[in-house]
């Protein structure tokens, strides 16, 4: 089985993939660029047998990290603990196999790339727009035939919150919620704040989406991803499709069309 290896800002998830491509489990943790291959060993083979797996079943693994200094020990987990040589999204011999059309294609987050790959396989054939909620937010454009065109970058709705409450010496920290109405008026300080947070970011997301339709001018799929993606799902205008594993289905997606020659 593979072992596919997505170490974000916040959290690093682990997907356990199947022959066919399918994920059978899923697994985070905190980011902690100073982990070491032996801890995640630890920690892994005791979720594995829980599961009712053995860390002999993986024989392959795929990382693709935001995360430079934490790849090293990751690679390191994959030789020691699995007895393979990791592959790593965007290095050969595992090339990203769509095009990046954008002035720097090497500063490109390997997640946005990997999101493009999955998006492609779920709607091929029609433009679209992935927006990914995580430490940041992203808003991506992915081509009819598959090439990422670009996109934005917001500040997450987490890392908005704790600017409010870190800078603000009289605002308590309140949890990430939708209020109680749909009311945008609020009558004390944490119902203010609870809409100006949500009901702000879905503005935020509104307006985006608004513009970037308007400038691709043809018809767009919104697929949206990441842990807080669902906070926002009630809200069905704004996305066509959640698909909280995008990411990972991407890197499977990716190890596959390696293996095919795709």
């Amino acid at each position: 089985m593979l072992l596919a290896v997505d170490n974000g800002n916040t959290n690093v998830k682990f997907a356990l993939v199947d022959d066919s491509g399918e994920i059978v489990q899923r697994w985070r943790i905190a980011t902690d660029a100073r982990r070491t291959a032996d801890e995640y060993a630890v920690w892994l083979d005791q979720l594995l047998q829980m599961e009712g797996h053995k860390r002999s079943e993986i024989d392959a693994v795929i990382i693709a990290t935001v995360v430079p200094r934490a790849l090293h020990n990751l690679q390191v987990l994959s030789q020691k603990y699995f007895g393979t040589d990791a592959l790593v999204a965007g290095r050969q011999p595992v090339g990203w196999g769509i095009a990046l059309k954008v002035d720097e294609p090497r500063a490109l987050g390997a997640d946005r790339a990997v999101n493009a790959i999955a998006a492609q396989a779920l709607e091929p054939g029609v433009d679209k727009i992935v927006i990914s909620f995580g430490t940041a937010t992203t808003f991506d454009h992915i081509g009819v035939d598959g090439a990422y065109l670009g996109g934005s970058i917001a500040p997450g709705i987490n890392l908005s919150l704790d600017a409010l409450y870190n800078a603000a010496a009289m605002l308590p920290r309140i949890a990430i919620e939708p209020p109680p109405s749909s009311s945008v008026i609020g009558r004390d300080t944490v119902g203010q704040m609870q809409i100006g947070i949500y009901w702000g970011y879905v503005a935020l997301i509104e307006g985006l989406l608004g513009r970037m339709k308007a400038e691709i001018n043809r018809p767009v799929k919104v697929i949206a991803t990441g842990g807080l993606a669902a906070l926002f799902q009630q809200h069905s205008h704004l996305f066509d499709r959640v698909e909280p594993d995008l990411t990972l289905r991407g890197l499977a997606k990716l190890y596959a069309n390696r293996e095919s020659g795709a």
